[in-house]
């Protein structure tokens, strides 16, 4: 059993490994049929150029199993087949790339235009934003500049402020000094005031006395 399966898997291996994409030759129409041989119904016609993908060949017979686009599967004769399209699509293909190098330098030259275009433009933008870049900046470093002076300002205002504040405490402590000063005169002054009053009264009580006596002295002495 292991001797039959063995070839078997080599063999499904070999086909998968083998699938591949070919065209049908220059013929008008080949035939599809179910089976590995011309006693097999057909299935399908094949026009020329149609590609197809190979899934087995089998060299004993002659035929491929192929893939068809739908999906659908069948047997061709593998003599039918070939590795590149046709020669009828391969010079169509071969006149759509001489049409499209003859239009190119056309389109080349409008590409060219276009491109230009978009590199001015390109540079104008571009100009624009230097310009407002230069202005931004130029903004930025005047802002810098007036914030480190309002910086310094502030700074210069606090040291103003506390000298003010320093001074207004010397005055205020020069016009206690003052007003003490006056209240001490003032009192000063009442007291001489007071003990010249005082003095005068007593001189006004004593002056009298004094010359009472004079006059009995000299009375006495008569």
């Amino acid at each position: 059993m292991k001797s039959f399966l063995l070839p078997l898997f080599l063999l499904m291996s070999a086909a998968v490994s083998a699938s591949e994409t070919r065209y049908v030759t220059d013929q008008l129409k080949i035939t599809v049929r179910s089976g590995e041989s011309a006693q097999h119904r057909i299935i399908r016609m094949l026009s020329s150029g149609t590609p197809v993908t190979v899934l087995s060949d089998n060299k004993s017979t002659g035929y491929s199993r192929i893939q068809l686009n739908n999906g659908k599967t069948g047997y061709v004769l593998t003599r039918q087949l070939q590795n590149e399209p046709v020669a009828r699509d391969r010079l169509a293909a071969m006149q759509k790339k001489i049409e499209a190098l003859e239009a190119s330098p056309n389109e080349l030259s409008q590409k060219l235009a276009a491109l230009t275009q978009a590199h001015q433009k390109l540079q104008e933008e571009y100009s624009q934003l230097k310009s407002e870049r230069d202005r931004i900046q130029e903004e930025l470093d005047e802002l810098r500049h007036t914030a480190a002076n309002a910086v310094r300002i502030a700074a210069e205002r606090r040291k103003l402020r506390k000298q003010v504040a320093a001074m207004t405490r010397q005055v205020a402590d020069q016009a206690q000094e003052i007003r003490e000063l006056k209240n001490n005169t003032s009192q000063r002054w009442f007291l001489i005031g007071g003990g010249v009053l005082f003095g005068g009264i007593l001189l006004g009580l004593i002056l009298p006395h004094l010359r009472v006596r004079r006059r009995k002295d000299s009375w006495g002495s008569l």
